[in-house]
């Protein structure tokens, strides 16, 4: 694979007739460049640009939405909308089971007790948490519950801001469970041979999402789950009035406040921190983040979050904000403008507010001492201002649930989520086979859920130059090559490369678009299968599709060894929240390639090939699959199934080709069976870490 090098201008591509521009670059250099950073602005950003444009556009339309809300009446159909729209989005929940709860040990301190509890949240899945009750809570003296879904931290419950906030809580009357998210603490989903993470909780949280996301789950689901389930556990403690319960949490925590105090009824107070702020300006600064903070289509259908507040409207909801916060404070005070507008109408503006401090980002004692408040206003009714408590931090050790330190390591019939996720991908494997008995998984469904134009104009196309290739270029082959831009209207150029053989003598001729998720001419060296294309007298259209080569949001950058999402984890998301996957766009673009190739004079257009190479074999699939013109499919190192991608947790950049629900429907072999009876070639097959697969041994 060849490195992409830093965009350049495209001084290479002026036309022969100026002497001395013109040359072959040899596969050894950098890759050739179409498009001009003067003309088109910078390639990298060109992409997301368009997403973000494309989302504002529903954004603009859910504030007039907002805005026509003027009775009750109308807010409470709002309010049903947001809570069925986030529902189907979310995806299923699983039943509810035994929580097999324990308490492993216990840690006394001065005015509570700090318990070690050990409960599941599914058959084999352990959640691991602290429980803190203050002194004098009993069956006799029920107190209120709150639980706090802990931010990223790598120790989890043990954190020491999160532990502060528990006690303060504890402190003042509250019981508090304070439990490790997947990937944290206790719960890492992934451990080396050496019994240490593989990843960081936020890479551990996206990987856990690519293949949730394509069983119609997700990272958000899951630990949603893990918050009812919490929430059943302290309700089911004698201790606890479970009419009287809150939700506070920090950063990822505040993230899963602002879900669970939308999907849980039972929170009767709820305080997000370090998280609320607005879609616009989410976008417009730090963008999306790990897969647990993003929902599929939430903002093509007119989610924002202000929505979290509306569905629990009108109880007590407090935002805490900090000033410095990378999440934007003024998407936060517009978020809150909408929300106290909509409890006023409901005649309740009172429980609805905001607290902000001039700090950084984190559960700094501020915001920890504001929803402290905030729980013994709404819970213990008690409208007073106390300090936050002096206390004693635990070392983690002392915290600690499991015998071992990570519940994979634990006796039992344990299971991790990614196998939670392979088995769901089983059962619906199973359930497709069953209701398709045979046939192919219906086309207009899969249109449906890549968001597949019915409509794809032949783009205009931008000349740029030509260059020789000649036998000393050390290409394998001689020949032309013409530079050019297919423009398809939408803002998003696609950089292409038209490649000739010397041979061609006239007259119409097969043809091929290729596309490389390596970039246009990666394949156009002397290994490359350029050669062999042009060999068997084809034209060859290579161009980079939205995302790929010259238009990379990472083009010019080294990659890492760990890198499991392409260095990129924005532009999939932003395209998930447009409702428009990135592998339905690509295939779009390939098509329009197709169109444009069918309408030159020089090309047979009944015998035009597409070949997708590694992560654009999938786009080339689904192409395939949707114009009946492409005669022929090749895919050249590409995976050959989704399923694969779910069983295997490392799964490396695969993220960018995540269609949600996908599995629901069907599977990247169901694009094969409705080529048909078209060929499809697969060449050189690759698992989801990108190894290569020996067929001979299936």
């Amino acid at each position: 694979m060849k490195r992409i090098l830093p965009l350049v201008l495209a001084t290479a591509f002026l036309p022969v007739c100026v002497p001395g521009t013109a040359h072959a670059a040899s596969p050894e250099s950098e890759p050739i460049r179409v498009l001009d950073a003067m003309k088109d602005g910078p390639a990298d950003k060109v992409v997301k640009k368009y997403l973000i444009e494309e989302l504002r556009k529903h954004l603009v339309e859910r504030r007039k939405t907002i805005k026509a809300i003027t009775t009750p009446a109308q807010f409470e159909a709002r309010q049903e909308y947001v809570r069925d729209t986030l529902n189907r989005i979310n995806g299923p929940f699983p039943e509810r089971t035994p929580l097999n709860a324990r308490v492993v040990g216990t840690v006394e301190r001065k005015g509570y007790v700090i318990e070690k509890v050990i409960y599941e949240s599914r058959p084999g899945v352990l959640v691991t948490g602290n429980l803190y009750l203050p002194e004098g809570a009993s069956k006799e003296n029920r107190v209120p519950g709150v639980i706090i879904p802990c931010g990223h931290s790598a120790n989890g419950k043990a954190q020491d801001v999160y532990q502060s906030a528990a006690i303060s809580i504890a402190l003042n009357g509250i019981a508090v469970l304070i439990y490790d998210p997947i990937g944290q603490g206790e719960r890492v989903q992934l451990l080396g041979t050496d019994g240490k993470p593989v990843a960081g909780s936020t890479t551990e949280h996206t990987l856990v999402g690519v293949g949730g996301w394509l069983v119609g789950t997700g990272t958000a689901n899951y630990r949603i789950w893990d918050g009812i389930r919490s929430l059943d556990y302290l309700v089911s403690r004698p201790e606890v009035d479970p009419t009287r319960l809150g939700c506070t949490g920090n950063s990822g925590g505040g993230t899963l406040t602002s879900y669970l105090m939308a999907f849980d009824d039972r929170i009767v107070a709820a305080a997000p921190s370090c998280y609320i702020t607005s879609f616009e300006r989410l976008f417009d600064t730090i963008g999306p983040q790990d897969a647990e903070q993003n929902f599929p289509s939430q903002v093509a259908l007119g989610l924002d979050h202000a929505d979290f507040i509306a569905a629990r409207a009108p109880k007590p909801t407090l935002i805490c904000v900090g000033t410095q916060d990378f999440f934007d404070i003024d998407g936060a005070w517009t978020t809150f403008r909408e929300a106290k507008g909509l409890y006023g109408l409901l005649g309740h503006p009172e429980r609805m507010d905001l607290i902000e401090y001039n700090d950084k980002h984190g559960f700094s004692k501020p915001r920890r001492q504001a929803a402290m408040r905030f729980m013994r206003r709404w819970l213990l009714n008690k409208d007073d201002n106390p300090e936050e408590p002096e206390h004693m931090i635990s070392k983690d050790a002392e915290l600690q649930c499991t015998t071992s330190g990570q519940v994979l390591n634990e006796k039992g019939d344990i299971v991790s989520i990614f196998q939670v996720t392979q088995e769901r991908a089983r059962q619906l494997a199973a359930k497709r086979k069953q209701s398709s008995k045979g046939e192919p998984a219906p086309l207009a469904e899969i249109s449906r859920l890549v968001a597949h134009s019915e409509k794809i104009d032949a783009p205009t196309a931008d000349r740029r130059g030509t260059m020789p290739v000649t036998k000393e270029s050390g290409r394998g082959w001689t020949g032309e090559i013409e530079s050019l831009v297919l423009n398809r209207g939408d803002g998003v150029p696609l950089p292409a490369l038209l490649f000739r053989g010397s041979s061609d003598k006239g007259g119409k001729r097969p043809a091929v678009v290729l596309v490389s998720s390596e970039g246009k001419d990666s394949e156009s060296g002397e290994k490359g299968h350029m050669a062999r294309l042009i060999g068997e007298g084809r034209f060859v259209l290579s161009i980079d599709v939205r995302g790929f080569g010259e238009t990379s949001p990472n083009a010019g950058k080294a990659r890492k060894a760990d890198d499991w999402f392409g260095g990129d984890i924005q532009l999939p998301q932003l395209a998930m929240h447009l409702n428009r996957p990135l592998v339905g766009q690509r295939a779009d673009d390939i098509i329009a390639a197709v169109s444009w190739l069918s309408g030159r004079d020089d090309v047979d257009a009944e015998h035009i090939e597409v070949v997708g190479i590694a992560h654009a074999g999938p786009a080339a699939l689904h192409a395939g699959a949707f114009d009946k013109r492409i005669a022929k499919v090749t895919l050249i190192r590409s995976i050959r199934s989704w399923e694969d991608v779910v069983e295997t947790p490392l799964a490396k950049n695969q993220l960018q080709n995540v269609v949600p629900f996908a599995l629901e429907t069907y599977d990247l072999p169901d694009l094969v069976r409705l080529i048909a009876p078209r060929p499809v070639t697969i060449l050189e097959p690759v698992d989801p870490e990108g190894r290569p697969i020996d067929e001979s041994s299936r």
